[in-house]
This record gives structure tokens, C-alpha cells and sequence, in this order.
């Protein structure tokens, strides 16, 4: 459950609050920028044992750091490398209990033990980036997580489009 006090009811009710909170902050705004930080700092904010919640932009050849909070973070991701660059490159969320099991895991943030990472993908299927979420806390993220923030990224790919 989430510990932010705007927020209630089951998990599953809550990411559906998240989810209109997300959608009022994007709500007229076609810029991709300053919806990714806003975005990012609602979740963070909002959902428990983060430590590293934002953006990663495909520039056309590998993804490069957006809107996040956190601790500084890796710059560029090559598509064959780490979990954001098997979600870039098979165009699925990869929710990886631990990290450190992870073939090829980039640790930018050691603290890191688990992540979610959502593609972030076009109406006409093109690549426009992940929305990447980080934990302490081995196994963080479940299908209920899962699903509440692939509805968010869906979000906002549509305030892009």
C-alpha cells in the first residue's frame, strides 16, 4: 500500500488515483519533459521503497536520462544492456525481483535491489523510451504494481500523442 495520505482504499484503487492525479498533471500539456518530472515526482512521492523513480528518452540509437528522482543517474543505456534496455529492446515491462541475478544489470545506484521498467512505446509502435522505477527492497514491485504503472506510462504516451 501506499503511505501518501491523498491515497486510499485497496492497491488497486489507489493506482487508479494515482492514475488521475497523473492525468490532471499532464492534462493540456503536450511537453514531454515537464510531464516526465511531474510524473516522476508524483510517483516517487506517492509509492513506498523508491529510491529512484523517472525517465529514460530513446534518442534514435540508445536511451538517454529524463525527468527522475533519485540519486544521480546512469547518462545513456545501450539497448542490449541492463533491464531498461531489455524493456526498450523487447517492448515489455521487465519486473525483476532482484537485480543482482539480472544478466548484465547496470548498477547506477547500489542501493538498487529491485525494478520496474515500463516501454514506453508509440501508437505507431515506435520506441519512445522507459519509465524506469528502482528499490531497496528485494521483490517490491507485484503484477498489481505492475499493471498500475503500465497504466501511468500509458498515460503518458497518450498526453505525447
Amino acid at each position: 500500500m501506499f503511505t501518501s495520505e491523498s491515497l486510499s482504499g485497496t492497491k488497486a484503487e489507489q493506482y487508479e488515483q494515482l492514475l488521475a492525479q497523473a492525468r490532471a498533471l499532464m492534462h493540456g500539456e503536450p511537453d514531454r519533459i515537464a510531464n516526465a518530472a511531474n510524473v516522476s515526482a508524483l510517483v516517487y512521492h506517492a509509492l513506498p521503497q523508491l529510491n529512484w523513480a523517472g525517465f529514460y528518452f530513446f534518442d534514435g540509437t540508445e536511451l538517454v536520462v529524463g525527468p527522475f528522482q533519485g540519486l544521480p543517474a546512469c547518462v545513456r543505456i545501450p539497448l542490449d544492456k541492463g533491464v531498461c534496455g531489455a524493456a526498450a529492446s523487447t517492448r515489455q515491462t521487465q519486473r525483476i525481483a532482484d537485480v543482482h541475478a539480472f544478466p548484465g544489470h547496470i548498477a547506477c545506484d547500489s542501493a538498487s535491489n529491485s525494478e520496474l521498467v515500463v516501454p514506453l512505446v508509440g501508437a505507431n509502435g515506435e520506441l519512445i523510451g522507459v519509465f524506469d522505477l528502482d528499490s531497496p527492497v528485494l521483490d517490491r514491485f507485484d503484477v498489481e504494481d505492475q499493471h498500475g504503472l503500465e497504466s501511468i506510462a500509458r498515460a503518458f504516451v497518450e498526453s505525447q500523442e
